[in-house]
């Protein structure tokens, strides 16, 4: 019973700090994301749409926002198109973002699952077994930027995309210069993808970003790695540009 109790302690602590914090919390997490504009925003990324919960929340606060959706899901995309299609200033793009540019397997427990991926995870301990699959675009968003936005500034990006956050990163090239702020999920997905917050630390450190993890208080920054923050349960993390 002491042990139980020590658990669930252990839990609320880590949760107050933002671990494992990170489930139905889309507003909490826009508000403190938007909270670093001056202004604003006129050209957020949604990466990884699903059913397109954070995009409303961006268009609830500013209508006026252009915003570009990639969501590689064939019912999710048409669910977008649907939900979006009375508003000219939402883009929807069927494809997956990633390192390549190509074909490949989304997988996932059923079709639309919020949970797919483009790894196969290992969710038996979860009685969740990866059997759907559905072939897929995927590109890599440099190139997109380009040829596509013009190699304009970008206020938000978000990524939540199963485990293949640091993936996508991998090709944002030059863009990551034209980018306000970035905000990512980490958790249980980047077990199955073996990534750790040690690569999205360096990451963002090299590449002249402040770190910050949301928590039920807002946003806190992140001073500097530590083995400890290693967790791996939902928990959204914010990236903000250096001015120079």
């Amino acid at each position: 019973m002491l042990l139980k109790i020590l658990y669930l302690i252990e839990l609320t602590v880590a949760c107050l700090q933002g671990k494992g914090w990170g489930r139905g919390t889309v507003k909490k997490e826009f508000s403190s994301a938007s909270s670093f504009f001056s202004k604003s925003p006129s050209l957020c990324i949604d990466i990884g749409g699903n059913k397109g919960l954070y995009t409303e929340e961006i268009l609830r606060r500013f209508h006026q926002c252009k915003v570009v959706v990639f969501e590689p899901s064939l019912s999710n995309s048409n669910l977008l198109h649907s939900k979006f299609s009375e508003n000219a200033n939402v883009a929807i793009e069927q494809k997956a973002v990633s390192n390549f540019n190509g074909e490949t397997t989304l997988y996932s427990d059923s079709d639309g699952s919020g949970l797919a991926s483009l790894t196969k995870r290992r969710l038996e301990h979860f009685d969740i077994a990866f059997e759907h699959v559905e072939m897929i675009t995927v590109i890599r968003f440099e190139d997109y930027w380009k040829s596509e936005l013009g190699s304009a500034n970008i206020d938000i990006v978000k990524l939540d995309i199963e485990g293949h956050e640091l993936d996508a990163l991998n090709s944002f090239g030059e863009a990551l210069k034209f980018i306000n702020v970035i905000q990512f999920e980490f958790g249980g997905c980047n077990i199955d993808t073996r990534t750790f917050w040690q690569d999205f630390w360096y990451f963002f450190t090299e590449n002249n970003f402040d770190l910050y993890r949301i928590t039920p208080f807002g946003k806190t920054k992140i001073k500097k790695y530590r083995e400890i923050d290693e967790f791996f349960s939902t928990t959204n993390f914010l990236a903000k540009r250096i001015s120079t």
